[in-house]
Parts: C-alpha cells; structure tokens; sequence
C-alpha cells in the first residue's frame, strides 16, 4: 500500500505520548509537527494538510486532551476521527435504481487500469451482490480495449456487448444500453474512450454518452502512482461530467498516497472502489475508516477476516475472528489465518492488515514470502499442542528443538514468538479500545 512510509512516521509521532497520564503543550505540538511533515512528504495537498491539523486542534482543545485520562489514546482517537473525514465519511455505496436497469459509466485516461476495472467491477457486482450485468464496449478508439474485454468477460462469466468499431461510440452504447432492457439485465457498465490527456474531443464525446443515455453514476479511474496529479484529473473531469465517484488502481504500489488523501477534500467526489493488484479478483470496496487504521498502523482486520472468509468455512472463520478479536488465539490459529492468507493475495500487503505485523510485513516484501510462510509453518508445526496453545511455556531448549525440527534458528522463533506476543498485546488493546475513549471505533 502508498501508505507504507505515511504510517511509520505517524505512528512513530504517537510512540511519545505513550504512558504519559498527562500531556504536555510542547509534547503535543511536536506531535502535529510531525504529522505534518509526515503528510506533506507523502505529497498531502498543503492546504488540506493544514486544514486538516487545524481541526484536530481545535477538537482537542475540545475534548480536553491535556486533562484526559490517557491524552495520548484520545488524541489519536481525534486524528482517527478527522482522517476518516478526510478520506470521505459520506456515501461510498454505488447507487442502483430500485426497480428497471442501473446505468454505470466509467471513464478515464488509458493507462489508468479502466477497462480492467469494469471487468473487476462486474465481478463484485454479479457475486457479490448478484446482478445480472451486462458489459459494454463503448472504446472504439483503442481496438485492442474490445478483445481484453471479451477475454476479461469470458473468465468472470458476465455478458458482453460489443459492434462494428466504425459506428460511433455513442451509438453503440445507446444501443447496448437498450438491448439490456430487453433482454432482462438490471445492471449496465459502459467502458468509455481514454485518452493519454484530456483533450476536447475526449471530453466531447464522453459529454455526448452521458446526455444519451443518462447514467445513474459516472465513476473515473485514476492512478495512485500520479500522486497529486490524482486530483488535477478528477477536478477536470469533474468540472465537465459531474462524476460520482473514483477509482483509484495500482493502490498497491509504492506511491505516496497524498493524491488519495486530498482529492476527497478539494473535489468532492467520494472514492468508491480501489484496485489492488493484476487479477480480476484483486479490488476492494473503499472504506474511509479502515484506511485510516492503517494508516494509524491498526491494521485492518475487517478486511482481513472478510478475504479470510472467502477462503474458509464460514464457521471456522466466524471462530477464528472472535478469537483474533478477543486476543485469546494460539499459535494453530494464527496458522491457519496465514495458510488463508497465501491464498488471498499478496502476502506481505494482507499481513499488514493484522495489528501489530507491520514489521513482519516489512521483512516478507524483502525476502521470498512463499519461503517465509513455509518456515512460519515449519516451526508452528515443530511444537507440541502445549506449546502452541501458550508459547510463554518455552525455555531455551524447547526454542532450540524446534529450530532444529524446523531448519530454522532460534533467533528465527524467538522472532515468531515476539511477533505472536505483539499481535496478541494488539488485539487484546484495540478490545478493551471498544469501551474507552475509542467508544465503539472498532466495534
């Protein structure tokens, strides 16, 4: 995730408030400091960033930070608060009509993923909520856009509609969209032109499909890689076609992250989905306030139990995520979340998304991930039920058994045994958060 860099800092800036039963007014403000300079080298709109601490001031003063129980727990509660805020705390749902056809038109510069996305978006759409989507190819200007689409519609098995690339797009779009209400469909996707700029031409055609057929939302795909260049696109397309909602792909590079932070803020338009990886599968409903908890190195073990979920039973997932939650897990539970998680994705971007594995993550991007979890595996099977159901039990000679039944170190599962430790110390904080000042932030 672009958040890598925006966490560690921000997170770190909270490390000094830690323990502290009263906060000093120079403690506090070396605390802002440093969040800001953190947003403003992750690329943060200036203006948003000093609008932003300015808020988280004046509801400090608010609350009384410098006089509450535990100030450190209660200011990054307020910074919570205001990122989600931030990133938009509004409406992030897509909008379907009650009854008839639900038109969604996409749009954006080529390069930025769009037609790769309208495919993913029908994916969500058909098993998730199931729809019954029809695709159109509404691009006639990159010839190769119709047979991705048709190879992208094949695999997820969603119907295509496609025509003779010399009409002109808005006719082949007015034409698909009514060939849906014929045949039954309730959901429409429309994949527009792109361009390598915004040009005239771009924008008068997709000014021209839009007054044909009237869609319910207008949804622009934009690259997190561009960074502030995100907002600059958004506004221009915004300023001509009102969209609803973005986009945002390649959200799990390496990019700053301060374009996702600011286009809320400056156009208005809500993030609705964000694209995570190559696969079909790999897209996310935008939610403004796991993001923040990642972003406050929290985790996101929402997100994390729902992919878990989708590779599980449901009941053992369901058994699994009370334990996590309750910081009551073993050494067997965290096992099977990892043996899950090879198949979800990505490694090191999931484990992230476990409280308390940041570091652990840090070290997978570098090394194999693939070997890593067979070593992680090795050694939780090279101890005894005992030793799985309470770690703490371990001497010295226990940790060198299983470092030699595992072809690992000691130092190696002294190194899963402190990362088991922080996850638990974790979950069992962010529990007992639920009735404190966090109120229900995580419940």
């Amino acid at each position: 995730m672009g958040f890598d860099t925006l966490q560690e800092k921000i997170t770190k800036s909270f490390r000094n408030l830690q323990g502290k039963g009263k906060l000093s007014e120079k403690n506090m403000e070396d605390t802002l400091h440093e969040i800001r300079s953190a947003m403003l080298e992750a690329d943060v709109n200036y203006g948003v960033t000093k609008d932003f601490l300015n808020r988280v001031k004046e509801e400090s003063l608010g609350q009384d930070v410098m006089n509450a129980v535990d100030p450190g727990q209660l200011l990054i509660k307020i910074v919570h608060d205001e990122l989600i805020k931030l990133l938009g705390d509004e409406d992030n749902e897509l909008h379907f009509k009650d009854h008839g056809l639900s038109v969604f038109m996409l749009v954006g510069l080529q390069g930025t993923g769009k037609t790769t996305h309208v495919a993913k978006i029908a994916k969500v759409l058909k098993t998730k909520q199931n729809r019954k989507v029809l695709i159109i190819a509404g691009d006639t200007i990159r010839l190769a856009a119709v047979e991705q689409l048709e190879t992208l519609a094949d695999e997820i098995g969603v119907d295509l509609y496609k025509d003779d690339l010399s009409k002109k797009a808005v006719d082949i779009i007015k034409e698909g969209v009514a060939y849906a209400k014929n045949n039954g469909y309730d959901t429409v996707l429309i994949d527009t032109a792109g361009r390598l700029h915004i040009d005239e031409e771009l924008m008068h055609e997709l000014a021209e499909v839009k007054a044909a057929v009237k869609p319910d939302e207008i949804l622009l795909t934009v690259d997190a890689l561009t960074g502030q260049d995100i907002v600059n696109v958004a506004k221009s397309f915004h300023d001509l076609l009102n969209i609803t909602g973005l986009i945002v792909t390649k959200f799990d590079g390496d990019s700053k992250g301060g374009g996702v932070l600011s286009v809320k803020t400056i156009t208005g338009v809500p993030i609705k989905f964000t694209g995570v990886g190559e696969k079909v599968d790999d897209i996310e409903v935008f939610h403004p306030d796991r993001l923040a908890q990642r972003i406050l190195g929290m985790g996101d073990v929402v997100t994390f139990v729902e992919k878990a979920q989708e590779q599980m039973d449901m009941k053992e997932a369901e058994k699994s995520a009370a334990r996590f939650m309750s910081g009551k897990f073993t050494m067997d539970d965290l096992l099977k979340q990892l043996e899950a998680t090879q198949k979800m994705g990505p490694i090191a971007s999931l484990i992230k998304m476990i409280p308390g594995m940041s570091e652990a993550a840090k070290q997978i991007e570098n090394t194999d991930a693939d070997k890593q979890l067979v070593k992680v595996k090795a050694m939780i099977q090279s101890m005894t039920k005992a030793e799985r159901e309470d770690p703490s039990i371990m001497r010295n000679s226990h940790k060198r058994r299983i470092a030699a039944g595992s072809g690992t170190t000691i130092n190696d599962v002294n190194r899963l045994i402190n990362q088991y430790d922080r996850m638990k110390k974790m979950m069992k904080q962010m529990s007992s958060l639920k009735g404190g000042p966090f109120g229900g932030l995580f419940g």
